[in-house]
C-alpha cells in the first residue's frame, strides 16, 4: 500500500554532511511512524533513529546520538535524516521504513540508498 523512495545518499569526506530524504506516497503519511535503518557489508540491519507519526517523539541509536537527526514534514510526505559529523564507520544502504500507527512493526520499506565516508 504504502511506497518509499529515498535520495540523497553519496560519497563525502569524514566529518562531512549529509541529508538522506524519503518520500512516502499511496497512504495517510501523517498517520505512520517512520524510521531509517542501515545496513554495512557483512553486516546485520540495525536500526538508526525513529520519529513517531506526531513528530514528538524521537529516538535514536547510541552509535549516532548527537550527530544524526531525523525529522519529517508532512505537507511534503517526507522524512529526512540529516547526518552531520560522519564516520568512516557510518557507510552503509540507508533505507527509511514506515509503521502504522498502532502496529507493532515496520510493514513497508524502500529500496535504501547508499552513504559512502572516505577516511
Amino acid at each position: 500500500q504504502v511506497q518509499l523512495v529515498e535520495s540523497g545518499g553519496g560519497l563525502v569526506q569524514a566529518g562531512g554532511s549529509l541529508r538522506l530524504s524519503c518520500v512516502a506516497s499511496g497512504g495517510t503519511f501523517s498517520t505512520y511512524d517512520m524510521a531509517w535503518f542501515r545496513q554495512a557489508p557483512g553486516k546485520e540491519r540495525e536500526f538508526v533513529v525513529h520519529i513517531n507519526w506526531s513528530g514528538r517523539l524521537k529516538s535514536s541509536a547510541d552509535s549516532v546520538k548527537g550527530r544524526f537527526t531525523i525529522s519529517r514534514d508532512n505537507a511534503r510526505n517526507t522524512v529526512y535524516l540529516q547526518m552531520n559529523s560522519l564516520k568512516p564507520e557510518d557507510t552503509a544502504v540507508y533505507t527509511c521504513a514506515a509503521a502504522p500507527k498502532g502496529s507493532a512493526s515496520y510493514s513497508y520499506w524502500g529500496q535504501g540508498t547508499q552513504v559512502t565516508v572516505s577516511s
